[in-house]
């Protein structure tokens, strides 16, 4: 195989004429310059130059080889040009995964502020809830995972995956317009012991996540309708035909017909993470984390607590700053 650092001395050779005057410019000795053209030469199978006293005159196989060898060493400072471009996050691919609420609200923020850092970073983004991401996030499918979990619904995620906590979202009581309770500020699950409720999907976090809360108020739901998407829902309390608990980044203040409470007595919360690969060191992935917390800084309504600092899980390690529990919070 032909050494590019030799290529690089013949084109020099063929340029001056002389392995005196090309060791003089490479900054070499002209002994170093005449063992890289031999080596040259026993790689090549050619004679590249025809040796005298005082001179050496490149053969027509040397010309062409110094020509050919420009455009080769061109491509490789073009590949240098390009990792160090892929190395310093100005260049290259991120793949991304979000659950909706997060895609609508948190991912916009921070992907316009990333993108206008590292215009020529091609972005590529997946949806899903968590268990879904995370599956091709350990496959190597995805760089970084937008995920989250709630109060009284512990869950550890994989050892081989790094969470940085981005926000914490209170839980919202979503009361009909009508509702005997509606305008409170603050309303307690015992005091919803009777009502009608609407909540997500059988066996989710939210819904998972709501039984308990009841069960801590001495009663199970009476859950009539179920969706996970938290416009129907919003919908389906607007129109009168029961009670939600949705996280603030789920919250339309505008939709029609529909109170807002907070959960009286305790703070239940959703916690918004990314996740990424222990082995996912590149600056892109860096800076996207970064510009996620900043964005989950920006839009720190009263309902959602920014997470700060870095704080960053790794794995069998401790959080490097305060972690909120599972589990109500007074």
């Amino acid at each position: 195989m032909l050494n590019p650092l030799h290529l690089r001395t013949l084109i020099e050779v063929v340029r001056t004429g002389s392995f005196a005057e090309a060791a003089r410019r490479l900054g070499y000795t002209p002994s170093a310059v005449s063992q890289q053209i031999s080596g040259l030469e026993r790689a090549a199978r050619l004679t590249l130059f025809e040796r005298e006293p005082q001179s050496v005159r490149p053969t027509v196989a040397a010309e062409l080889l110094a020509e050919r060898s420009q455009e080769v060493l061109a491509s490789f400072d073009a590949i240098d040009q390009e990792i160090d471009a892929i190395s310093s996050g100005s260049q290259g691919r991120l793949r991304i995964g979000s659950f909706p609420t997060a895609s609508a609200t948190l991912l916009p923020l921070g992907l316009a502020a990333f993108v206008q850092r590292y215009p020529a970073v091609q972005v590529q983004l997946d949806e899903g809830e968590p268990d879904e991401l995370l599956e091709v996030l350990q496959d190597g499918e995805l760089d970084v995972a937008l995920v989250y979990r709630y109060d009284l619904v512990p869950r550890a995620w994989p050892h081989r995956l790094v969470e940085t906590e981005l926000l914490h979202e209170n839980l919202l009581l979503l009361l009909p317009g009508a509702h005997p309770l509606a305008g409170r500020a603050q309303v307690g699950f015992g005091e919803l012991a009777d009502a009608t409720w609407i909540a997500s999907r059988e066996g989710s976090a939210g819904a998972t996540c709501l039984e308990r809360a009841c069960a801590t108020a001495g009663f199970a739901p009476r859950i009539a309708f179920r969706s996970n998407n938290y416009g129907v829902v919003a919908g389906l309390v607007g129109a009168g035909l029961g009670v939600a608990m949705v996280p603030a980044l789920g919250h339309d203040s505008s939709a029609p017909g529909v109170t807002v409470a907070d959960v009286g007595g305790v703070r239940l919360q959703r916690h918004v993470s990314a996740l990424h690969r222990v082995a996912s060191v590149a600056t892109p992935v860096h800076e996207v984390l970064t510009a996620f917390r900043e964005a989950a800084e920006r839009m720190n309504p009263g309902r959602l607590h920014a997470q700060g600092s870095a704080l960053q899980r790794t794995p069998g390690g401790s959080p490097s700053g305060d972690a909120a529990a599972d589990g109500l919070t007074p």
